[in-house]
């Protein structure tokens, strides 16, 4: 693991691994997940990409001070990470919270973005979206992050793999979601306070992107992802059957092989 501190104090650990001769891909996770979100992604992206790996703050190995964050602040966090790495320009793959903030790595840093894959994300909370969030912070304020966990995996989990699953809950979510309470709060807080200049700019991102969601996703529907691919210029959409907000997992063999092919398509561009 290797670590880099940001402008303002924080500690932001994140690890490397893959080809260090491949070209630099960095991987932005979601809400209260770590690094280890990715354990699917890392052969199949591994083998091609010198992969750079962060816990978002709030997660992991890195900080997580108390009291709200801010997606753009944690957008610079990436870039310091890159900084630290010596990357100029990297391909950017995030889901659900991490592909907010890489649609801000997007827009304030374009210089520093060869592609993009927004997986399983949205660029505006909704109202019925904020209520929810709203409830979250009240769950993890009176029940704790493990209860937290148990209770929100029906949110990534599609039908198809709720009902096999679902007995697992109370061990996988503890280890799936394994933030701080006050570092999954402050994560949603900062996802509540997304700015409007996101949304309202999305047809200033320059680089190649990839929207990709699943058809069961009920956290971040299929009109999210195509909302995201209609403003966004150089953009396509895939929907994968079957699929629910977890499919990074549920079902990495397709989400790998389709993101690896977008790459292959738009190498020549960039």
């Amino acid at each position: 693991m290797a670590r880099v501190v940001t402008a303002d104090g924080t500690r932001i650990s994140y690890d490397v691994f893959g080809d260090p001769e491949g070209e630099p891909l960095l991987l932005v996770m979601g809400l209260g997940v770590d690094r280890w979100g990715w354990i699917r992604q890392r052969s199949a992206f591994g083998r091609r990409y010198r992969c750079i790996s962060p816990d978002n703050r709030g997660t992991g190995l890195s900080d997580k001070p108390r009291g709200s964050y801010d997606l753009e602040v944690m957008a610079a966090d990436m870039i310091a990470v890159l900084d630290a790495e010596g990357i100029d320009r990297a391909h950017v793959i995030g889901g659900s919270m991490g592909g907010a903030v890489s649609q801000i790595l997007a827009l304030r840093y374009p210089e520093r973005v060869r592609t993009l894959v927004l997986a399983c994300t949205t660029c505006r909370v909704s109202p019925w979206r904020r209520k929810l969030l709203g409830e979250w912070i009240d769950l993890l304020d009176e029940r704790g992050r493990i209860r937290f966990g148990r209770e929100n995996i029906r949110w990534v989990l599609g039908a198809r793999h709720l009902k096999r699953l679902l007995p697992l809950a109370p061990f996988v979510a503890p280890l799936a979601v394994r933030a701080p309470a006050h570092g999954i709060r402050g994560q949603i807080e900062a996802i509540l306070a997304v700015s409007p200049i996101v949304v309202d700019n999305l047809e200033h991102i320059r680089a190649p992107t990839f929207v990709i969601t699943g058809s069961q996703d009920v956290l971040t529907p299929v009109a999210d992802a195509e909302e995201l691919a209609e403003r966004i210029p150089d953009s396509e959409l895939r929907v994968i059957m079957g699929a629910a907000h977890g499919f990074m997992v549920a079902n990495a063999g397709i989400f790998n092989r389709h993101v690896l092919e977008f790459h292959d398509r738009v190498s020549v561009r960039v």
